[in-house]
């Protein structure tokens, strides 16, 4: 039998029926309730996606400060991967809840969690008043947070596409992309409001805790309006008719004919859009970490960007009732991978272009010993990288400058070249700290002497940085992220079968989420053991190319099915 055939087989004879004229189906003002009040959840993430974007370095300084500036950034990024890491077990506890008690009160219950984590965390005392408490804290409340969410989108959408007749799946689903893609607006727009009230210096030193507090007023909103709706039509038919199933982690993970397409989904589309996702938000770590832009000019730039990628969204939605999920999904896939190596090119041309002068006149080039020279990643701040070629790397990348690196003789020392001055590094093994921490900081000054006489800035001029430039760049970008990512919950949905659609999906969603969620910290990374900027878009472009091949040859269309055929 061949996969078509199978796929056909599950979903039933009336499965690619029009769902138009079911009584169950909203009128369209339930409808507008049901996707505003199921879509608000997503703002939290949204939120917080662009709090964490723009303000890594304050973050960085507020909870991080006991660390090496480098290794406060990556830190910054792991915490806000971290909760990437607990979705998956909000889905194993939140999924199964849905698909019992039905999709409402999980929903209100998530709502509650991710509101009150995301308060806590805006009220959260700084490393400077109580130590190391302060960044474990941190990383607790993310996990909270990411718990939350782990079964938050799952049942939001599902729930709206319980409610949503079939021509309109696709567009109504895809609000819950849409309002992530508001939520980014929304935050700039508080985070500026913010910046130009209590001003620059407040604001990195306080301010920056009033977006997180603000969230309270979404919650309540949100919570509100959930408490006002009814449970969706099609899972109370299923509990009216007995058909539920009471051990819905087993039967979507130990049968094999959903495991199989659990698997699928997995591979040939969710880690494909967690990747795409992460990839066309990575330029605001970028532009922020690297390029280090004005951060008034980077919240002008994500606010424009953002009310394309809205558009986009809305039309991608718009689309996949059209056309189909598949075609719209897969080619968001090869067009994020094709755009995004120029895209991350012309980004560093736009925003700093005196960096990409002195490149081209003086390049930074690392001359080491390959056999002494590390990864320059440690996870969990145990390791010490005190070879000369590890001290180099690492002091070159943490001034965010580009370098290439050369093979010296075995047994030799490293250096720096800039252009054709040379700034021999020093061996640290074997040195006390005290005096490890002297000629680092010796080191570090006469690299930063150095690279200012070769004509490199510490900073991007605002005067030379093209935001509009920017702005069309990322937004072009995001135009094919807003392709894989707004059909995607419709098309996933339309392949379990009621009884188990909330865990099904919770769970290889929330998975997923880890290919996209660690991005930022394996670029950052990368950049810090090669000096390429883009080595990290390698991983990106590579998952995508994966997920695309697999989409193609192995998941069926959807368009148009029945959910209560679904089997």
């Amino acid at each position: 039998m061949t996969q078509k055939a199978v796929w056909d087989e599950r979903a039933g004879p009336a499965a690619l029926a029009p769902a138009a004229g079911r009584g169950a189906e909203a009128d369209s003002g339930s409808l507008r309730r049901v996707v505003v009040a199921s879509s608000l959840g997503a703002v939290f993430e949204a939120y917080d996606l662009v709090l964490y974007g723009p303000m890594a370095a304050i973050i960085a300084a507020q909870f991080f400060s006991g660390l090496d500036p480098a290794y406060a950034y990556i830190f910054t990024l792991l915490s806000a991967a971290v909760s990437y890491v607990a979705r998956p077990f909000g889905g194993l506890v939140f999924g199964p809840l849905g698909d019992q008690i039905g999709r409402k009160y999980t929903f209100l219950l998530t709502i509650l969690i991710m509101g009150v984590s995301t308060v806590c965390i805006g009220l959260l005392p700084s490393y400077a008043a109580i130590g190391v408490a302060s960044p474990l804290l941190l990383m607790g409340l993310r996990i909270v947070q990411g718990l939350a969410f782990g079964g938050e989108f799952g049942g939001a959408v599902t729930y709206i596409a319980e409610y949503a007749p079939a021509k309109r799946r696709g567009f109504a689903t895809s609000a819950v992309a849409i309002t992530m893609a508001c939520g980014l607006v929304l935050a700039i727009l508080v985070v500026l409001a913010c910046e130009f009230v209590v001003g620059k210096e407040a604001f990195e030193a306080w301010g920056w805790r009033i977006p997180f507090l603000l969230s309270a007023v979404l919650m309540l909103l949100s919570v509100y309006i959930r408490l006002r709706l009814q449970e969706s039509p099609v899972f109370l038919a299923m509990k009216r008719t007995g058909r539920g199933s009471k051990a819905p982690l087993r039967e979507a993970f130990g049968r094999w004919e959903h495991l199989r397409t659990v698997l699928l989904v997995l591979f040939g589309a969710i880690a494909g859009q967690s990747v795409a996702t992460a990839t066309g938000a990575y330029p605001i770590y970028l532009l922020m970490l690297n390029l280090k832009i004005d951060p008034f000019l980077l919240h002008y730039t994500i606010l424009g960007y953002s009310i394309v990628f809205v558009a986009a969204m809305i039309a991608a939605g718009w689309l996949s009732d059209r056309l189909g999920r598949k075609p719209v999904v897969l080619a968001g896939f090869l067009g994020t991978a094709l755009a995004a190596y120029p895209v991350f090119q012309g980004i560093t041309h736009y925003a700093h272009p005196r960096l990409e002068a002195a490149l081209a006149a003086n390049p930074v080039t690392v001359v080491a010993d390959p056999a002494t020279c590390s990864r320059q990643f440690d996870p969990f701040g145990l390791a010490e990288f005190r070879s000369a070629c590890d001290i180099a790397r690492r002091a070159v990348a943490r001034l965010g400058v580009p370098y290439g690196n050369r093979d010296a003789p075995a047994g030799s020392g490293a250096q720096v070249e800039i252009g054709a001055m040379v700034i021999p590094a020093f061996d640290g093994r074997g040195l006390d700290r005290a005096t490890f921490a002297r000629q680092v900081k010796t080191f570090d000054g006469a690299l930063a002497a150095g690279l200012a006489t070769a004509g490199y800035p510490a900073r991007a001029a605002p005067e030379t940085t093209n935001v509009p430039a920017l702005i069309g760049l990322m937004a072009f970008l995001n135009i094919f992220v807003a392709m894989a990512s707004a059909p995607l919950a419709a098309w996933l949905i339309e392949m379990f079968p009621t009884r188990i659609r909330t865990t099904a999906f919770a769970l290889p969603y929330n998975i997923g989420g880890w290919f996209g969620g660690f991005l930022p910290a394996i670029s950052f990374a990368a950049f810090t053991a090669t000096g390429n900027l883009y080595a990290g878009l390698w991983y990106s472009i590579g998952v995508l190319l994966i997920s695309l091949l697999i989409g193609a040859l192995f998941l069926p269309e959807t368009r148009g099915r029945s959910l209560e055929a679904v089997t």
